[in-house]
Parts: structure tokens; sequence; C-alpha cells
């Protein structure tokens, strides 16, 4: 693997799960590491799995991690784009985790495009900047494989058959945004910090992550299916997409930093009681459905915010092959992605879910009218 490579992450634990074993050189190595985001379910796990191998961590957020913040590890309140903030949380560090972004899925990925891209690419440059300013010689960043998924059907796809998505047809800000990070990073490997090394840098490409506690797909999806939002289904059953366990991803970014060190040669890596929808509705349909649903989002903002059921993002993601090969990963990092059941995690949410959950009927009247104007537009097809 060449310095500055990429690698797809597709496997299918939260704080409690020991991983310090993947740590290897990095326990020896670090004095201490930064992980942006990390409030966020990514963040604050490797930052549990960074305390568990000895190593100091600072968690660096716009917001504090729902949970506790582990011995060892201390909150940092700052954002990616405040320059100051970052170059002051980066004291005494030698190795940086990028997970922060903006963007991803829902309601997030509606903010504005300058919002989007001021976090995204602008908080990446000032990352990039303070390691080079701080001598910070590692830099790992999270990245998505929506930078080179575009709608476009993939299979088993890798580094050296699958290019980066056109920007000027990604349709959404954050696919955009990331694949301009996603380059700034890799072009920045190389690059000779203030005190006279190199910055390593590496590039990890997750798809959709779950696991124990993961608040961002879970929650959303059972609550419409309890609305009785999902009465309905989309797409060929036989359609494949990757998930990735929290676990594997936290190992997988451990081992990515450890490769980054000399003795490596700086190897740089990029069950909830409701019937099963009969309806099924044609993928054209739910996709001027999601479009519908985003203009109506915007327009009612000001007077009534709700998170759209579906984007028109999401709508590709679940209808469109992509899956992708890891060789890379185990061949050269020793990625070793353990096996989970989905099951597990939906068991988990539902002994810790809310005993009350209201039944929005307004909510239920907006989706309604997305799906009549809808079919309207499509008539016209």
């Amino acid at each position: 693997m060449q310095e500055g490579s990429t690698e797809e992450l597709h496997s299918s634990q939260p704080c409690e799960r020991k991983l310090n074993e993947h740590a290897g050189l990095l326990v020896n190595r670090s004095r201490k590491t930064m992980v942006t985001g990390g409030g966020g379910y990514l963040g604050y796990n490797l930052g549990c799995a960074l305390v568990r191998s000895g190593i100091a961590v600072v968690l660096f957020d716009v917001r504090k991690p729902r949970w506790d913040i582990p011995n060892g590890a201390d909150f940092f309140k700052g954002d990616v784009r405040d320059y100051d903030a970052v170059f002051k949380a980066c004291e005494g560090v030698d190795c940086v985790f990028h997970v922060a972004a903006c963007g991803m899925s829902g309601l997030e990925q509606l903010q504005k495009k300058d919002q989007i891209e001021s976090i995204n690419v602008g908080g990446t440059k000032i990352i990039i900047d303070v390691c080079k300013q701080r001598n910070i010689s590692r830099l790992i960043y999270t990245s998505t494989v929506n930078v080179v998924f575009g709608g476009n059907p993939i299979e088993e796809g890798d580094e050296e058959t699958v290019p980066y998505f056109p920007l000027e047809k990604q349709f959404n800000h954050y696919s955009r945004t990331k694949a301009i990070a996603d380059q700034m990073v890799l072009a920045a490997n190389g690059t000779l910090l203030k005190g006279g090394g190199k910055l390593h840098t590496c590039v990890l490409r997750p798809p959709g992550i779950y696991g124990p506690e993961e608040q961002r797909h879970m929650p959303r999806v059972a609550a419409n299916i309890q609305r009785r939002l999902f009465n309905f289904k989309f797409g060929n059953h036989k359609v494949q997409m990757n998930w990735v366990h929290i676990g594997n991803l936290v190992q997988a970014h451990l081992l990515a930093a450890e490769a980054l060190t000399s003795e490596k040669g700086y190897v740089a890596f990029e069950k909830l009681g409701y019937r099963k929808p009969w309806i099924h509705i044609p993928v054209l349909l739910a996709h001027i459905a999601a479009t519908v649903m985003e203009y109506l989002h915007l327009i009612l903002k000001p007077v009534f915010s709700f998170t759209p059921f579906l984007t028109r993002n999401e709508v590709w993601n679940v209808t469109v092959t992509h899956t992708f090969r890891i060789d890379k990963a185990r061949n050269q990092l020793g990625y070793k992605p353990k096996k989970f059941s989905f099951a597990d995690s939906v068991d988990h949410y539902l002994k810790t879910r809310p005993t009350c959950q209201e039944d929005h009927m307004f909510l239920k009247m907006v989706f309604a009218f997305g799906i009549l104007l809808s079919l309207i537009i499509l008539s016209f097809f």
C-alpha cells in the first residue's frame, strides 16, 4: 500500500468492548491523541478504546457526549472551523483522528450548503494546517463510501477500480464536501511539518454504522415504523450494501494510526412488533416523494421543522447495490472484522428506547401530502 492510499470498510461496541489488543505500537508512541467529533457515536467510542490502551485523549466537539467521559479523556468544547480552538486543543498531541462532519443523513443532510461546506471542507483544512504547525505527524480522516458512490451500481469495488464520483454530479452537499476533504487529506500526505518532519495521512471510507447505543439510524427508522410511515416497500430485495459495526470501525481506526508509524513503514490507509410492508411502489415514486419532502421541509422550516422520513440520497443508498472489498485492509493493516448480528442492535434498542413515543399526526399528513404530490408529478412522465 502506498502513502495516501484509500480503503473502503464494509464489514458487517460501544465503549465497554476491549479493543486495546489492536492498538499495538500506538500505545508506545502516542503521548496524546485528539478525536474531532468526540461527542458523537464513533468519536466517543474511539476515544474510549484509546483510553483503555493507556493513551491520553482529547474529545473535541461542539457538544458534550451523552455518555460519561472516561477517566483519561478530556472534553474540549470547540468548533473545527475555529483555528484557535483547534490549535489550543492540539497542544501535546501527536495523532489526530478527524471524525467530525456535518450533513450525513436525515434532517442534518438538509442543512445549508455553506454550513456543511464550512465544516467538512473548511474544518478539514484547519485540521491539516494545525497538524503542520503543531508538528503532528499522523492524521486519520473518517471519510465515507459516498465519495465514490452517487447512485451508480458498484459490486465488490476497490481503490483501483472505483474512482471518485464526479463532484458536479453529486446531488447532496455531504457527499460532495466529503469527497473534497478526502482528496485534501490524501494530498497533504508527505507535506513538511513546521519542525521538519513529515505529515502522514490516512483515509477510511466506512458505510453506514450500526451497534448498541447508535442514535442516528436505528431510532429514526424504528420511530417511523411505529408511526406507520413505512407501510410500503420499494426497490429490488436483491440490492446489497455494506454496514460496519462500531467495534470493527474502531478497530480499523486504531490499526490505521499504527500503520502510520515508522515501525510500520508509514503505510497509509484510506424486531419491532410490526408486519413487513406489502405495498410495493416504484423507486422513481420514492425518489420524487423524497424530493418533495425535502422541499416541504425547506418551505415549512420557519414554522415547523420535521425530519423527512427519507432523503434522495437515502433512497439511492437502499435501492442501488454498492459493495466494497477489504482485501487491502486485511493484508496490510491486519484488519480482522468480527461478526456481529444486526438483530442484537435491534434488541438493545428495544430494551433502551423511551417507553412512550408520540404518534405525530401532522407528520403523517405531511407524508401523505408528499406521496399525493409525487403521484401527480409522476403522472406527467
